[in-house]
């Protein structure tokens, strides 16, 4: 089932994954305090001026060009080691009153509201998700008209922006303004502008996995069986006898590609999806200190946008938790489904499946992997 971060963004989250991603545009109209308390102006101030935030996780761009680094970073050291690529305040900030936008790059790997969103999102979608903002002074356009190669939710958090959107039956424009988001697909053309005050806007890119991608991945290893011999001395001259060498070994192939379990071929692409996350354990320190003191009536919840899908093999289940996998013996199978289906439960919920230090040894440990956390 969608999560909140899905509806929050998109209305619908199930009309929107079923008929509008990638088709349209799409405009959603939310609560604007859910929409600022992703990321305010407040909260792009205290990264900018008190952070000692670095590139590239910033850069600036004023009139369609990015400006040089050099323009508002600055060096120092930290335990005798030189850091380059630190942001200048001073310097980015009178850029900004001259008329450049900020950009803060891959928010989702700093800041925790975004990080959130994120995972929910890719949990949704399926999809690699990344977080940018744009701070841009009053009546000021970092970027002239583009488009993105990703799929694109757009939100506005402070201020307004005109936006000029390109389809097929001409341009539209939409003024975005806190509480609204918008959709783009990918390749739609695009520019927007801050009206009569600052605007401060996120993007959630979707990087989508392709079939092509897919099919590349699952073709992988019959390929490489292909055995990697020189093309033979004279073809040239013979290019048919080289033709009914190649229709011979392509059917060969052929009759390997109808043999692809495929299956096991999205068993895997799933393995690879969701073992390949950043690790998100925000409040991981508490959970530590706090392993010792579980027992059979501890509330624990699941922590949000980590998967728990389980696959079973022979005895043993694997466990895909986003960033990494864990084993496990079968018989906790019946423990894990139950785990699973709840988003918040104390270890005596397993009662039916484990005895009582099976459940609590079983909570602690999945307390320790990032699945559950201690309630607070």
């Amino acid at each position: 089932m969608p999560t909140p971060a899905l509806d929050l963004l998109s209305g619908d989250a199930q009309t929107f994954v079923s008929k509008v991603w990638a088709s349209q545009v799409h405009l959603h109209r939310a609560d604007p305090a859910e929409l600022i308390g992703l990321l305010s102006l407040d909260d792009v101030d205290t990264l900018l001026t008190s952070s000692a935030i670095r590139t590239p996780s910033i850069r600036l761009a004023q009139d369609g060009s990015v400006l040089p680094e050099s323009a508002y970073t600055r060096s120092a050291t930290l335990a005798g080691k030189p850091l380059s690529g630190l942001v200048d305040a001073r310097k980015a900030l009178a850029l900004f009153d001259g008329g450049a936008t900020i950009v803060f790059q891959g928010l989702h790997r700093y800041w925790p509201p975004l990080t959130r969103l994120v995972a929910e999102l890719e949990l949704d979608l399926g999809h690699p998700c990344q977080a940018n903002a744009y701070l841009t002074p009053p009546g000021s356009q970092g970027f002239a008209v583009h488009s993105d190669s990703h799929d694109v939710f757009v939100f506005q958090t402070a201020g307004s922006k005109q936006w000029e959107v390109h389809g097929p039956d001409g341009v539209d424009d939409v003024l975005l303004e806190p509480g609204l988001s918008m959709y783009l697909p990918t390749g739609t053309p695009h520019a927007a502008r801050a009206q009569d005050t600052v605007s401060l806007h996120v993007t959630i890119g979707i990087n989508q996995l392709t079939w092509r991608g897919l099919v590349e991945r699952s073709l992988a290893d019959v390929v490489r069986q292909t055995p990697d011999e020189h093309l033979p001395a004279g073809y040239l001259d013979e290019p048919a006898e080289l033709s009914e060498e190649l229709a011979r070994r392509l059917e060969s192939l052929a009759d390997q590609i109808r043999a692809v379990d495929t299956t096991a071929a999205v068993e895997a692409e799933v393995r690879r999806f969701l073992t390949s996350r950043s690790p998100r354990l925000e409040g991981g320190l508490h959970d530590v200190l706090a392993l010792g003191a579980i027992d059979d009536h501890t509330p624990l919840r699941r922590r949000a946008g980590h998967p728990c899908v389980l696959l079973s093999r022979d005895d043993r289940i694997t466990v895909l938790l986003g960033d990494r996998s864990i084993d496990m013996p079968g018989w906790l199978q019946p423990a894990m489904e139950e785990l699973r289906a709840r988003r918040e439960l104390v270890p005596h919920d397993l009662a039916a499946h484990l005895d009582p230090q099976s459940r609590v040894v079983l909570c602690r440990r999945l307390v320790r992997e990032g699945l559950l956390e201690v309630s607070r």
